[in-house]
């Protein structure tokens, strides 16, 4: 499968590693430039590209940058990419240490549904919940025991299939969280948040689940700081 991927950090380039190792085709990109990619490039036979051409670069597009840089992209990023392509959302809203405010997202809307809004596309939210360390490393073979279960939030059905097979490829178990504005289930300091489980206990931390986003992940008026000082 050609997979053009947005975003070379942390999620990004674990997704660039694990998806070239398992045969795929993958155009990486980032906001410095394909040169700025030359070594992830060597390391794993990626081609670093523009992120317009990692937008049309195949099946699945991966859009993994912090959210406050979502408004920076190219506002016709996806012009003329077919409507099947299947766009993955990787992203977090931290408003105290990055991000800072983003109105509607406090205002309620999930995080997920505002990228969606800004990009003019559908997106399958995916990805968001774990470690990027963990991604790299810790896939195991289906049934194997302890293996780590990823939440998979979309409104297209086909698309959501699509991203939970390639999650089972990466070696963990996918497991159907709901539509687009389920997937708040799954954003930061929500239960199965950063938790590692199997498929049977992110079932129930998304049951569990609590709407009410916690003053920790809620933007301040000195906002945004770091991940060392959050504000």
């Amino acid at each position: 499968m050609k997979i053009g991927i947005i975003g070379a950090g942390q999620i990004g380039g674990a997704l660039t590693r694990r998806f070239t190792k398992l045969g795929h085709e993958v155009y990486v990109a980032n906001s410095r430039g394909p040169a700025s990619l030359a070594d992830l490039a060597k390391e794993t036979g990626a081609r670093g590209v523009s992120v317009k051409e990692a937008a049309h670069a195949g099946q699945v597009v991966v859009v993994t940058i912090p959210e406050a840089k979502i408004p920076g992209l190219p506002k016709d990023l996806f012009a003329g990419v077919p409507a099947g392509t299947v766009i993955i959302d990787t992203g977090n809203y931290y408003p105290r240490e990055r991000d800072g405010r983003i109105a509607d997202i406090e205002a309620g809307m999930t995080e997920s549904r505002w990228v969606a809004n800004q990009l003019g596309r559908p997106v399958v939210k995916a990805f968001n919940n774990i470690y990027a360390k963990h991604l790299l490393e810790r896939g195991l073979p289906a049934g194997s025991r302890g293996r780590i279960a990823l939440p998979v939030a979309g409104d297209d059905t086909q698309a959501k299939k699509i991203v939970m097979q390639l999650v089972n490829e990466l070696g963990f178990d996918p497991v159907d969280a709901g539509g687009l504005d389920d997937s708040w289930r799954q954003q930061p300091g929500s239960p199965v948040y950063a938790t590692d489980f199997d498929a049977e206990g992110v079932r129930r931390a998304l049951a569990q689940a609590s709407k009410e986003r916690a003053p920790a992940w809620r933007g301040t008026d000195k906002s945004p700081g770091t991940f060392v000082q959050p504000a």
